[in-house]
This record gives C-alpha cells, structure tokens and sequence, in this order.
C-alpha cells in the first residue's frame, strides 16, 4: 500500500517529468557521494537538474506525466536530469560532467527532447551542437548573405553608370576645349 511521502514524491516527480523540455537517465553505478555531488555542482552551473528516484516511482510517474517512453530506460541506479530550456546544453552538460567517471561504468542511458524518445548516442551527437546563440547566428548569417548579393550587385550597376556619365562628360569637355 502506497503511504502519502511515496504519493506525494510521485506527484513531485511527474511536475518535474511535465515541465521539463528534455531530460536524460544516467547510469551512476560506481560513483561516490563526493563525486556525485561533484557532478551535481557541475550540472547546477548549467541550470540541470540531477535527481535519483526509486525506479518503481519514477515509472508510475511518467505514467502519470505521459511521458511513457521513458520507462525502458530505468532499469538499475538511475539518475534523472532535467532542464527547462536549452536541450544541447543539458547534454553538454553531462556529458562534461560524466566524462571523468566514465572508466568506471558511468554511462548515458538515453532520455526525451519533448517528447520524442532519444537514445545515448543521439544525446551524445546533441552535446556536439554549436549553442542556440552561434546556430541562430548562422541562420542570420545565412539569410542575409542574398541580400547583400543583391544590394552589392545593384550598387554595382549604379557605380558603372556614374562611371560611364563621367566618362563622356570627360570625352564632352576635351573636345570642347580642343575646339
């Protein structure tokens, strides 16, 4: 029979699973406390959310949260990490911080953007992404360059015009003074 602190922790846990734009499981099997407080410092600088839950309570909460394909992925110690906001900087983020503990067996899981399911290999390939600011930068970027093709060309039209009135206003004025 489920007591109040176990409903009350799934309630909390399925308000976290809704109001996250992304999440990731980890595997932290082997980590000492120091270190996983360590790697939770980390990730707090990045604005992630590290939590560890009871498996049986983190899948009645998804249930809950409707995020159902989250549940293959917990299986074994399973840390939560959560982020509202940047999804690429939550995987670089942990990818960061779980570097150093990867010899002993500290791996990514997989987790959500949304809610699209995503493997450990797709968040690994989303922490290679430039950040939000240098993509957008080069969408920017990307669309201006017709433009300035454009103006450049029509300038250039313009100048060769103005080149050519000079010139005959140049060729007009010598043969007046020659004569």
């Amino acid at each position: 029979m489920p007591t109040e602190t176990k409903r009350q922790a799934v309630a909390e846990l399925a308000e976290l699973l809704r109001s996250s734009s992304a999440m990731a499981v980890a595997d932290y099997r082997g980590l000492k406390v120091s270190d996983m407080q360590s790697v939770r410092r980390a990730l707090r600088e990045s604005g992630v959310q590290l939590h560890i839950a009871k498996n049986r309570l983190l899948k009645i909460a998804a249930d809950e949260a409707d995020r159902a394909e989250l549940k293959p992925l917990l299986d074994g110690p399973t840390a939560l990490a959560t982020i509202d906001g940047d999804e690429a900087a939550m995987a670089k983020a942990l990818t960061e911080a779980f570097r150093p503990y990867s010899r002993i067996g500290v791996t990514l899981r997989g987790g959500m953007l949304g809610s699209q399911a995503i493997d450990a290999a797709q968040l690994t390939r989303l922490a290679t992404l430039p950040s939000r600011e240098i993509l957008l930068g080069k969408l920017a970027g990307g669309m201006a360059a017709p433009m300035t093709g454009m103006a450049a060309v029509l300038a250039a039209n313009l100048r060769n015009l103005v080149g050519v009135l000079s010139a005959v206003a140049d060729k007009k004025q010598a043969n007046e003074t020659a004569a």
